[in-house]
């Protein structure tokens, strides 16, 4: 076990970590601080911020170095996603508002920029964007996923997301943001969603729901886009449905129930709407046109 000048290094760790920024130390352990560096048992982050050489990729340490470097700091992006709502975002760099100078640390991208303090939120001792605005930052480079998966996830409503982009303006890639949200209007919960609900709106199809929710025998579902007057229920399976079994049954129990209750089901996949969008929407309005 490492011992430094009297203090061993776990102990170190144990009694001011696992993040440990110097500042914050009394002249003892900053001194078993700085042997514990140059002998490789913590390692440099950020300025004066500390975390053990086993924790170095850990991305929560990560993320609590930048609380204790800066307590002002906000973490952004998929970090910030990964923690509130999504937990597989995919996180290549953790990205930090802060309107000073940006400091060297390896991992980490700074953004001189200024965060409305409504859109800052304070979770598990971490300063982070809310989901909102880290969905509707996402969404410039990752397309609709962020949003759908905001929306699933009950995070945030639509209008929470446009309240984010109308208080950050004049960014790059604003327009894009702006679109997306104009096509997630209905509020999607998958790629296959929106493709759904943009095929409704090109050919005017009007009075459907998305998302609709039903209690059937004390069991509460959410049909993809409901037609409640017709009740018609149109399912879209996305991609989770090929790759998750459970999805697969899941929805087969949930589709029996539904037409024991009276509901008609149209079922349509991810390929039926990217390669015959022609099939889907005619047999929808032809659907409509029989219960008329």
């Amino acid at each position: 076990m490492l011992i430094v000048t009297g203090v061993k290094a776990d102990t170190l760790v144990a009694t001011h970590g696992p993040v440990l920024h110097r500042g914050s130390l009394e002249k003892t352990a900053q001194r078993a601080l700085e042997r514990a560096h140059q002998r490789g048992a913590v390692v440099r982050v950020l300025p004066g911020t500390y975390v053990p050489a086993g924790l170095a990729g850990d991305l929560i340490s990560r993320m609590y170095a930048v609380a204790a470097w800066q307590p002002d700091a906000v973490i952004l992006g998929a970090a910030a996603a990964r923690v509130t709502f999504w937990p597989t975002a995919p996180v290549t760099e953790i990205d930090v508002a802060w309107k000073g100078h940006a400091p060297r640390g390896v991992g980490y991208r700074f953004h001189q920029r200024h965060i409305e303090p409504e859109h800052a939120l304070w979770t598990r001792g971490l300063r982070i964007a809310s989901p909102a605005l880290a969905a509707v930052d996402l969404s410039e480079s990752l397309g609709g996923d962020p949003i759908d998966t905001v929306l699933r996830s009950r995070a945030a409503r639509i209008e929470d997301l446009w309240e984010a982009l109308t208080d950050h303006p004049g960014r790059r890639g604003n327009v894009a943001r702006r679109r997306l949200l104009i096509e997630s209007r209905d509020e999607p919960w998958s790629a296959a969603e929106r493709l759904g609900h943009q095929l409704l709106h090109t050919h005017h199809v009007t009075g459907w729901k998305a998302n609709h929710p039903v209690r059937i025998r004390g069991h509460l579902y959410f049909i993809d886009i409901a037609f409640v007057r017709a009740r018609l229920a149109v399912e879209i399976d996305g991609r989770l449905h090929e790759d998750d079994p459970s999805i697969f049954e899941q929805d087969r129990y949930r589709q029996n129930e539904l037409v024991r209750a009276g509901w008609r089901v149209l079922r349509f996949t991810w390929d039926m709407l990217v390669r015959d969008p022609d099939y889907v929407i005619t047999t929808i309005l032809a659907e409509l046109a029989a219960t008329r």
